[in-house]
Parts: C-alpha cells; structure tokens; sequence
C-alpha cells in the first residue's frame, strides 16, 4: 500500500530520475538561450511541390528535436516576379525577404543553414547577401556520418543493400559497388568522398564519388568501380533533393545503366544534422533582446514568416 493510501500520511513527493547511464541513454536536449536568433533555412531552388514538402519536413523535424527554436525557409532563387510570390501562399519566401523583415523588426540577426550536404554553387551568393545583414551563415550539413546512415537507408530502401550489417540473408540485386553522386562540381565530389568513406565501412563495397553536373563525371566512376571487379554498382545520390535538378539524376542512372537509390529527401537525420548545425552556432551568436521583446515583434517579421513556412 502506497504512503497516499494511508490516512494521515504526508503526501508522497515526486522525485527526479536519475539520468540514465551507458551507450544506450537518450542524449539530452540543450536548452536554447532567451533571445536566441532564428533559424533560417536556406534552400538552393525555387519554391514548388517538391521542394516545398521536404522543406516543411525537415523543418518539422527541427522543431521536434528543439521545441523552443523558431524556424523559416527561404528559397533560392526567388522563383517569382517582383511584387508577387511564387505560391501565392505567402509561404515562399526568398531570404532576402526574411532577413530584411528581421532587421526591420529588429529581431536578433538569424542563423542561415544552407540545405546542403556539401560544397555547391549558390554558397558565394548566400554569403554575400548574408553579410549585407550581419547574418552568419553556417557551414554545409556534410560531410558527416548521419549522412552516410541516410544514403545506407536510401539503398536499402531500394533493394540494393542490406538494411544493416547484422542481417546476413542475401540480397540479389544489392550492388557490390556504389557511385555517391552529387552536385556542385569537383570540390562536391571531393567533399563526398569523406562520406563515401564512412558508407563503404558500413556496406563492405567500394564507394567512388561523383559530379553530376559535371559530364563524365558517374561514366567514369562507374568504369573505375568495373574495373576492381564491381558486377553491380549503383547509384547512390548525396543530394537532399532541391539542390539538384531531377533530370541530372535520371539522366545519369540512364546513361550509366545502373540502378538508383532516391535522393535523401526528408530523413529523419538530415533534420537532426540542420538542429544541431543551428545550435553550434549559437554561442557565436549575441542575443540582442529578450524573449518579451521576441513576442511584441510577432507577426511583423521572421516569427510570422516562420509560423507560414510551417503550415
């Protein structure tokens, strides 16, 4: 019989857990500091469909790991004429825009997060108008080993590699050599090839990297794979998804013959790898007001352009 249950007892009095211990414990989550600047995703398309849903996503999937961060995306290219939005939503809106809108509300400078894996070619441009704003702007999302798990995921997904290295049944179309394609041109393909890395070790194959947008590229790297013995390779895309034009990847499983596994996409650890790119951040980074403040600008700048985005 519980203390409760007995007439005249003190209640009994909540304890905390303790934490748990050894390799298996959920890791804690830090705090974000009052006045924190936003997260701002800065995405290298025009706003569509496509693009659109997996931004929401990942971006759903920030909000989860970090409850108190306040999240926008904005596209690049604008996709749209001046004066009008690309949707018609209110929801497209370029980075330009919502840092403009930040400063205007005099909301702390947000944090840009390009969303891509490495190396590409709208990273000068974002730089540049970054620093009209003051605005930092982070470093790319890869190479890391939660991409490599994606990109494992993805292939699994598709039959051509075993979920994990502890299933020891056979798979018959798995590939016994991967090209890991990218864009962004050779410094991509070099930055991929960190990644490439830790993937071989997961799959026990050879991994070459590749520059979709570079022609030749993936005809090469598939002929490099033959010729150390590969029967079947594949094609393996170290693309989130909006940074890379579909048909180059199309025209690449075509052209080379060889199956393909599907962008990365929404995965849960490419929103995690966006979190925790955003909180490393964050000490660089000088609050300029407090929460109270925060909330009297609600609406007029990048927290109601964030609630849109979200929707």
């Amino acid at each position: 019989m519980s203390t409760a249950a007995i007439p005249g007892a003190p209640l009994p009095v909540r304890t905390p857990g303790s934490r748990a211990r050894g390799r298996h414990r959920r890791p804690e989550r830090p705090e974000i500091p009052a006045g924190s600047p936003a997260l701002l995703l800065a995405v290298p398309a025009a706003a569509g469909p496509e693009s659109r849903s997996v931004v929401e996503e990942l971006l759903s999937i920030v909000r989860s790991e970090q409850n108190g961060v306040l999240t926008a995306a904005g596209y690049l290219p604008a996709g749209r004429t001046d004066g009008e939005h690309s949707g018609g939503t209110g929801a497209e809106r370029t980075v330009t825009e919502l840092l403009a809108e930040a400063a205007e509300a005099g909301l702390p400078t947000p944090v840009v997060v390009p969303l891509v894996p490495g190396p590409h070619g709208f990273l000068p441009d974002l730089h540049a108008l970054a620093a009209e704003y003051g605005a930092q702007v982070t470093d790319t999302l890869g190479p890391h080993p939660l991409l490599a798990e994606a990109v494992h995921v993805r292939l699994s997904e598709a039959g051509l590699a075993r979920a994990d290295r502890a299933r020891l049944f056979a798979i018959a179309t798995a590939a016994d050599g991967v090209v890991l394609t990218t864009v962004g041109g050779q410094a991509a393909a070099d930055a991929a090839g960190i990644t490439g890395m830790l993937l071989a070790a997961r799959l026990a194959v050879p991994v070459v990297a590749a520059a979709l947008d570079i022609p030749g590229s993936v005809a090469e790297a598939v002929a490099h794979l033959k010729e150390m013995g590969a029967q079947n390779p594949a094609l393996a895309p170290l693309v989130i998804g909006p940074e890379a034009d579909a048909e180059l990847l199309a025209a690449a499983a075509e052209e080379s013959g060889c199956p393909s596994a599907a962008p990365l996409g929404a995965y849960q650890a490419v929103g995690q790898l966006v979190a925790s790119t955003y909180l490393a951040a964050l000490p660089a980074v000088a609050p300029e007001f407090g929460t109270d403040e925060a909330e009297d600008a609600d609406g007029n700048g990048l927290r109601g352009a964030g609630r849109h985005a979200a929707q």
